[in-house]
């Protein structure tokens, strides 16, 4: 099996959860960072491809070259049919690279908050489970329109993109569900001050994630088996 490539943009935002999840399955998850200048790998040798957050915005390409690099692979793994999955900033790109307007929004979004699932959201393979409603971590003011083609999955009060789906095996989430006490500890030192995230907000928040993400692991198998 090709291995998954995750792209980590800051030292502190790591796939976290959904590394735990991948490699539960037997997944060779391989962490290219970007902050290093970790080349991108092509998308014809990959069997997935995960995009984390971070704090650049998505049209930041001259401060931040790989940003466009990144929207080109996204674009690429898509039309080969891989596994796809964007978290917040790695979302926003993938909405761009499918099309959509990508764009600062009104107020930062920031803490523990509930995401609230569509109706094809409720029906999702992936999200579905998890819902009518869950919580999860918001860390941005970047929102997107959503993709041509695509699924509109979840929504907050403050920002009604936070989640959609391209075909079966491309997801884009605004939100962080993949905070383990590890990851919660690295980005401890980033956060604002007093932004409302302890251990028992985040154990909370992993309830729901982690079967959110097996699903996606598991959903994208059976998927590019079938």
């Amino acid at each position: 099996m090709r291995p998954w490539c995750v792209v980590q943009h800051v030292a502190w935002e790591g796939p976290g959860l959904i590394a735990a999840e991948a490699r539960a399955r037997g997944l060779d998850l391989r962490v290219h960072r970007m902050d290093l200048g970790d080349p991108l790998p092509a998308a014809d040798t990959l069997g997935g491809l995960v995009v984390m957050g971070g704090p650049m915005g998505a049209g930041e390409t001259i401060a931040y070259p790989h940003l466009a690099a990144e929207r080109d692979l996204l674009a690429s793994a898509v039309s080969q049919g891989l596994p796809v999955l964007g978290v917040c900033l790695g979302a926003q790109l993938l909405a761009a690279a499918l099309g959509a307007r990508v764009y600062r929004g009104a107020s930062l979004e920031i803490g523990i908050g509930d995401v609230q699932l569509t109706e094809e959201g409720r029906r999702d393979a992936v999200l579905g489970k998890a819902g009518p409603s869950f919580p999860a971590v918001h860390w941005h003011q970047d929102t997107f329109d959503l993709p041509p083609g695509c699924v509109h999955l979840a929504s907050s009060l403050p920002y009604p993109q936070q989640g959609f789906r391209l075909g079966d095996r491309v997801y884009g989430l605004q939100f962080h569900s993949e905070l383990d006490a590890d990851l919660l500890r690295s980005w401890m030192p980033h956060l604002p001050e007093r932004t409302p995230i302890d251990e028992v907000a985040r154990a909370r928040v992993a309830r729901a994630g982690s079967p959110l993400f097996g699903r996606f692991f598991d959903t994208a198998l059976a998927a590019v088996r079938s």
